[in-house]
């Protein structure tokens, strides 16, 4: 069964070398700028040979930044930062795209460059607390964007992918996933507006279409992929799918004439959705079943299913997972203290299957 994970396939205009690829997860090491550093390009490198690696969620804009010490793509500077990470990755022989993530809600101003207050489809306060430079501190009630600030957060995005080829990147994924800035558009329990951007079925969509219409327009549909995650599986961000069966694929068929280069789902358990999910996609899937074992991602593949699946936690502790799977070898267990605490610890402590 395993021997399904190991065929080449091509993703829009990206070529893979086999089918297990790495998913985008949050480390909140790069600089109070949001300028990568060495340490996030030795990160990557050492994670070169999954199939494609999909970065951290990196903001596309100073209001899109959620977390502090997360990557950006909309500066010179950001550039540059990216260039050591992409130069690094491609020198092992992997390939990379960088995920841009506008977390809209999920924020707080002392996260951000300029300390504003953050940014939402509409002024619904997110339950919960948020990390901060100081502690843990209350999410505070999101400013609703004016419609003339959407169509500007969609050119936002188009710059940002335009900046992320410009850093080396192979291409992009836009999230619009787990309760960030695109997915709050999609639902009445965080977009409750009157503008064309909310209310039916066809307007809540619209901002997500309008994203990755602009990015495929800028950098190649070859080279543009979107992120959903039906269900919500990691429960996040205070996020209600009112009507998941009758949105999910209502938004596929409005994307799909695009022909971007995939779609990343990550699936919330509902079998049903994702087959049907399947059935209207035109071009590649790649799935995240969180928690999943290796046996049953690669069956995935085998089923037709997914033509490509990623792995979180496990490229986490395992940087040379792709190695310790072909032969067999144990695999690390992931150290949650790793994940977020800053400095090297989570990149070059885990030990390598020929350490």
């Amino acid at each position: 069964m395993l021997n399904a994970l190991w065929n080449p396939t091509v993703v829009g205009e990206i070529a893979l070398p086999h089918r297990l690829a790495m998913a985008p997860l949050t480390r909140s090491r790069a600089t109070p700028d949001g300028v990568p550093t060495e340490l996030n390009a030795e990160y990557y490198a050492q994670r070169a040979s999954h199939a494609l690696i999909i970065t951290e969620g990196t903001q596309p804009s100073a209001d899109g930044q959620g977390y502090p010490v997360t990557p950006g793509i909309y500066t010179e500077d950001h550039i540059a930062g990216w260039r050591k990470v992409t130069d690094a990755v491609h020198k092992a022989d992997g390939r990379i795209v960088i995920q841009l993530m506008h977390t809209g809600r999920i924020s707080h101003p002392d996260n951000t460059p300029h300390h504003r207050q953050p940014v939402a489809p509409s002024a619904i306060k997110p339950a919960g607390q948020t990390f901060t430079p100081s502690g843990l501190q209350e999410m505070p009630e999101p400013r609703e964007l004016s419609t003339e600030e959407v169509a500007a957060t969609v050119d936002d995005f188009r710059r940002a992918a335009a900046a992320a080829i410009a850093a080396g990147a192979d291409g992009v994924e836009i999230h619009g996933a787990n309760g960030y800035l695109v997915n709050q558009f999609l639902f009445p329990s965080t977009n409750q507006r009157t503008d064309q951007y909310g209310g039916s079925l066809d307007n809540r969509i619209r901002f997500a279409v309008e994203v990755a219409t602009a990015v495929a327009d800028e950098i190649g549909a070859g080279r543009t992929g979107i992120r959903i995650s039906p269900g919500n599986p990691f429960k996040l961000n205070d996020l209600t799918e009112s009507d998941p069966h009758e949105l999910y694929p209502h938004l596929l068929r409005a994307l799909a004439p695009l022909n971007l280069a995939y779609l990343h789902i990550g699936h919330g358990g509902d079998e049903e959705l994702l087959h049907t999910l399947r059935k209207l996609w035109p071009t590649s899937l790649i799935l995240n079943r969180a928690g999943a074992d290796i046996a049953t991602r690669a069956k995935d593949v085998e089923d037709g299913l997914a033509d490509v699946v990623t792995v979180g936690t496990m490229a986490l502790a395992n940087p040379d997972l792709v190695e310790r799977v072909c032969s067999g070898a144990p695999l690390n267990t992931p150290d949650p203290a790793t994940f977020y605490g800053g400095g090297a610890a989570g990149y070059t402590d885990y030990p390598t299957h020929a350490a």
